[in-house]
Order: C-alpha cells, then sequence, then structure tokens
C-alpha cells in the first residue's frame, strides 16, 4: 500500500509539472504580437506623398491605414477633387487587404488572373495609386494617393511617402 501511494502522489507530481511546462506554450499561442505603422510615420507618409504630387503640379489626397485598415491619416489638398478623398482611402484599403498595389491588383482583374467581382466588393477600387506599406517581412499598413490624372502618378506620390520613411520602416 505505501508504495501505491508513492506511486500517486510521484504520478500527481509529474502531471503538475507537466501544466507547468505547457502552460507557456499554451500562452504564447493564446496571444499575437504584429507591428504597424505608428501615426507619426503615417503622418510623415502622407506628407511626403503630397510633397512629390505638389512639386509635380499635382492636387491629390493621401490616405495612411494601420495594419488593420484603420485610417491614421487623411491629407487633401485644397483643389483636390471631391471624390479624391475617399478614393484615396479604398485605394489604401484594397492593397492592405490583398497584399499587393492596387495596380498589380487592376492588372489581375484586368487579364482575368482574379475574378473580377472582387473589384465589385466594398471600398475595394481596381485602380493604382494604392500601396502596402512593407517593414521587417510583413505588411504594416498601406498608403493611397488620389486625384492625379492617371494612376501612375497616384503611384509615384503613394511611392515617395514610402521611400521618405524607408530607413525608419528597415528593422
Amino acid at each position: 500500500m505505501y508504495g501505491r501511494k508513492v506511486i500517486s502522489r510521484r504520478a500527481v507530481s509529474v502531471a503538475l509539472a507537466s501544466l507547468f511546462l505547457v502552460r507557456p506554450a499554451a500562452a504564447e499561442e493564446a496571444l499575437v504580437t504584429y507591428k504597424s505603422v505608428s501615426p507619426d510615420i503615417a503622418f510623415e507618409i502622407a506628407q511626403a506623398a503630397l510633397k512629390r504630387c505638389r512639386e509635380d503640379g499635382l492636387q491629390v489626397a493621401v490616405v495612411v491605414m494601420d495594419r488593420f485598415g484603420a485610417p491614421l491619416v487623411l491629407l487633401r489638398d485644397r483643389f483636390a477633387g471631391l471624390p479624391s478623398a475617399t478614393t484615396a482611402s479604398s485605394k489604401a484599403y484594397t492593397a492592405l487587404s490583398f497584399r499587393s498595389t492596387t495596380a498589380e491588383f487592376a492588372k489581375g482583374i484586368a487579364t482575368q488572373r482574379l475574378d473580377a467581382g472582387l473589384g465589385r466588393l466594398p471600398n475595394v477600387v481596381a485602380m493604382a495609386g494604392g500601396l502596402p506599406i512593407e517593414a521587417g517581412g510583413g505588411i504594416v499598413g498601406a498608403v493611397g494617393v488620389s486625384g492625379a490624372p492617371g494612376g501612375d502618378k497616384d503611384d509615384a506620390c503613394a511611392a515617395a511617402g514610402i521611400e521618405a520613411v524607408r530607413d525608419k520602416l528597415d528593422f
């Protein structure tokens, strides 16, 4: 009988010890860490994109979103068209949602590589001017620019915004 109690106590001790060993792994799986563009960096991106467009004589709106699609910054030049802010937001949202530039997304729709129905989803646009913001091997946000005559010009301004903070994003 004495041997059984010792075995039982040992079994309980081993079982309890294993719970403590397993708990940190379970806790790590229950929590998620992420990186997202900060409001300060988002503001710098938006300012640099707007500046680039102004230098080219273009009046645009710029939206920068965090990695979850929440807008952090909206800058609209005084003569940018009324729909430009909404379109810039949709471009950033599309780039973030599909993890690609909106120019690539639009090309995928046009060549039927992607289902055309994707371009009709709410807040999704198939036109150039939206870029994901990448850092540390992942997407940390997105920028959308709208208002220039031609998506290639919107793209160039968005790229200039990201490039202006590239050294702060590379970690």
